[in-house]
C-alpha cells in the first residue's frame, strides 16, 4: 500500500534526471503516472521502468509550452487513469546568456516553457481537478538561480516569476481543496552543469544523485501534507530545507517622509550594513567599494 494508491497524476520533463525520480516515486506510492516528455524514447523508459516494477504509466510527448499541449497532457491523464489528482511542473531549459548578449528568442523560448508552462498546465489540471471535486495537488519546480544566476536572466526571472506563481494559486485554489507548493530541488543534471559563479565562470558541483527530490513531491502529493500549501522546499541530497518567503525587512522611518537630501545625508549610516548578499553562491555584498564604469 503506497501513499497515493488510487490517484493519478502528470510529470512533465519526467524522462530524465529529475523529473525520472519524480515519476518513480510517484508510481512507487500507488499512483499512476503520465510520463511526459518531448523526447518520446526517454519518457517510454521510465514508463517501462515502472510497468516493470508492478507500476502504471503511459508516455506522453506533448510540447507543454502550448495550451495544446497542455491540454493534451492532462486529457490523457484523465482518459487513461479516470482522473487527475496531481501536477507536478517539472520540464525546464536553458538559453544561457549574459543580459546585454541576450537575444529575444533566447529569453522568450525558456519563458514559455517554464513560467508559460507551469501556468498552463496547472491551469488545465486544477480546472479538471475542481471538475471532479476531488481536490488534489500542483508541484512546482523554482530554483536557486531565482536569487541571481549570472547569465540566467531569463532562467532565474521565470523561476522566481513561478515562485510568486506559487503563494497566488495557494491562496485562490485552497476553496476546491487544491494545495499548491514548489520544490528548489538538487541534483546532477544536464542543466546544472550551466551553474556559474559570482564572477561568471564555470562551477564544477559534486555529483548528487536527482532522483532523490522524488520522496518528497510523493509526500506533497499524498493527504499526509493536507496542510502544506503556499510553501517552497529545497529538497533532494539529504536536505527538506523551507525557503522563508520574501518579506520587508529591517526599515528606517522619518517624520513627514524622506526627502533626496535626507537620504544621501542618513541612507548610508543606517543600511549600508543592511544590504543582503545576492546570487546562488550566497556571496557577501559585492559591491561595497562602488559599481563603476571602467573608465574609472
Amino acid at each position: 500500500m503506497g501513499v497515493l494508491d488510487g490517484r493519478a497524476g502528470v510529470v512533465t520533463g519526467g524522462g530524465r534526471g529529475i523529473g525520472r525520480g519524480h515519476c518513480l516515486h510517484l508510481a512507487e506510492q500507488g499512483a499512476s503516472v503520465v510520463v511526459n516528455d518531448i523526447d518520446i524514447d526517454e519518457a517510454s523508459a521510465v514508463v517501462d521502468e515502472i510497468t516493470k516494477a508492478g507500476g502504471k504509466a503511459s508516455a506522453n510527448k506533448s510540447d507543454i509550452s502550448t495550451r495544446e499541449g497542455a491540454q493534451a497532457l492532462v486529457a490523457q491523464c484523465v482518459d487513461e487513469f479516470g482522473g487527475i489528482h496531481a501536477v507536478v511542473n517539472n520540464a525546464g531549459n536553458v538559453k544561457d546568456r549574459t543580459f546585454l548578449r541576450m537575444t529575444d528568442d533566447e529569453f522568450m523560448s525558456v519563458v514559455k516553457v517554464h513560467q508559460g508552462g507551469t501556468f498552463m498546465c496547472s491551469q488545465e489540471g486544477a480546472l479538471r481537478m475542481k471538475e471532479q471535486g476531488t481536490g488534489g495537488a500542483i508541484v512546482n519546480t523554482v530554483s536557486a538561480a531565482h536569487f541571481g544566476n549570472f547569465g540566467q536572466t531569463n532562467y532565474a526571472g521565470s523561476k522566481g516569476a513561478i515562485a510568486s506563481m506559487t503563494y497566488t494559486w495557494a491562496l485562490e485554489l485552497a476553496r476546491y481543496g487544491i494545495r499548491v507548493n514548489a520544490i528548489s530541488p538538487t541534483g546532477s543534471t544536464r542543466m546544472s552543469s550551466t551553474y556559474k559563479g559570482p564572477d561568471g565562470k564555470d562551477v564544477e558541483l559534486p555529483y548528487i544523485d536527482p532522483t532523490r527530490n522524488g520522496a518528497f513531491v510523493a509526500f506533497l502529493c499524498s493527504d499526509h501534507a493536507n496542510y502544506v500549501s503556499g510553501q517552497i522546499f529545497g529538497t533532494g541530497g539529504e536536505r527538506v530545507v523551507i525557503l522563508e518567503h520574501p518579506a520587508y525587512g529591517n526599515a528606517m522611518y522619518k517624520d513627514g517622509g524622506w526627502s533626496t537630501d535626507d537620504l544621501v545625508a542618513g541612507f548610508e549610516n543606517h543600511m549600508r550594513k543592511e544590504l543582503e548578499p545576492l546570487g546562488i553562491m550566497s556571496q557577501p555584498y559585492p559591491f561595497h567599494d562602488g559599481v563603476k564604469p571602467p573608465s574609472s
